[in-house]
């Protein structure tokens, strides 16, 4: 069983570049499918929606914390002797 859209999609046919309008709940063919890109546009599937934490909520359900950006090294400043 293939995959069902939770958005409508704009989206060009890989054989005949014809533009199509594939509405939610339909399931396109692997060709079809390949050509749609954002992953948003995908319903959830239910073995992965309650088995897998979101990577980018932390265990409180709010946002996780960035790591710290690096930062760059200076030059010593050169002294004169």
């Amino acid at each position: 069983m293939g995959r069902r859209l939770a958005a409508a999609v704009h989206v060009q046919h890989p054989v005949s570049h014809e533009w199509m309008v594939l509405e939610p709940g339909y399931e396109p063919d692997e060709d079809l499918a390949a050509e749609i890109t954002n992953p948003h546009a995908w319903e959830e599937d239910e073995a992965t929606s309650d088995d897998e934490p979101d990577p980018g909520v932390s265990a409180d359900n709010g946002p996780a914390a960035e790591p710290p950006s690096p930062r760059r090294r200076r030059k010593p400043a050169e002294t004169s002797e």
